[in-house]
């Protein structure tokens, strides 16, 4: 997400709250439309899930997710009310925990009602954080499956390493060993947890393209799956140095796990404020 995104979010997030005898709050119905959802039928089932998730927490859902009536114009200088549902920022917090994380403003409300002081960049801070531990994730259920692809194939975990090893030489023009040399990796630890979020997002489109293809061209045997991958790495570094990114120069990042735990520690001092 960029950074114009962020903040054009964060402006419509922001003007959307109100206050309701010194509470900030926001409509149900003005949140359906921030966070992506064209139906009202739609987020009343995400609603629904935040209000047994707001109720297994011990707190009280009415206190959270208040009913009210709101009036909303109609043709000809008409007005009609209908249902609506005043939320606190712990019930936003909530719908946007169960709502789909694939939309970029739920992954953005995930962040913004998590933030006690509300600003631009702590949340855009937080959302790179958030989406390179992401993509992290995203990356080991991609070779996780990309393995079991290739052990119907005849290639054990020995062979899947060595595979792997070769598409990073291909993406990164550096050995294994010499990649984490120049990156400080620790010997025992994947270079993946210490790359930049672009780079992790680079290992996972080859991969990607190595699962489907091996499937869909039928490839057995560790040489011809190396190549096809090996290939696949190649074209994403192309792709990548056409626009200027040499990834083997991208500095590291921090290490993904001191990351998520700092994320997981800071999610719970905050949820406790929020609450408030």
């Amino acid at each position: 997400m960029k950074t114009e995104e962020i903040k054009q979010l964060f402006i419509r997030f922001e003007s959307a709250a109100s206050e309701l005898k010194g509470v900030p709050c926001w409509s149900a119905r003005e949140m359906q439309i921030l966070l992506g959802y064209n139906k009202w039928e739609n987020f009343e089932k995400v609603i629904q899930k935040a209000k047994d998730a707001c109720q297994n927490a011990g707190e009280k859902v009415a206190h959270h997710f208040p009913d009210v009536r709101k009036t909303i114009p109609m043709p000809k200088t008409a007005e009609k009310e209908i249902d609506d549902i005043l939320l606190t920022r712990y019930a936003c917090y909530l719908l946007a925990q169960n709502g789909d994380s694939r939309k970029e403003e739920i992954a953005f409300a995930q962040n913004y009602f998590a933030v006690q002081t509300r600003k631009a960049e702590i949340i855009e801070q937080r959302i790179l954080a958030f989406e390179r531990v992401k993509a992290r994730e995203k990356l080991s259920q991609t070779e996780k499956q990309l393995s079991g692809v290739l052990y119907e194939r005849g290639v054990d975990n020995q062979g899947f390493a060595m595979i792997r090893s070769k598409g990073d030489h291909a993406l990164f023009k550096l050995s294994t060993p010499l990649l984490k040399r120049k990156m400080g990796v620790p010997e025992n630890r994947p270079v993946a947890d210490f790359l930049p979020t672009i780079s992790i997002k680079a290992k996972d489109f080859a991969s990607e393209m190595t699962s489907l293809k091996v499937q869909n061209k039928n490839l057995k045997g560790q040489h011809r799956i190396e190549n096809e991958h090996v290939d696949n790495n190649l074209a994403v570094r192309g792709m990548l140095i056409k626009r200027g990114i040499v990834p083997e120069n991208l500095p590291p990042a921090e290490d993904v796990k001191k990351l998520q735990r700092k994320l997981n520690t800071d999610e719970k001092k905050l949820l406790k404020d929020i609450k408030k």
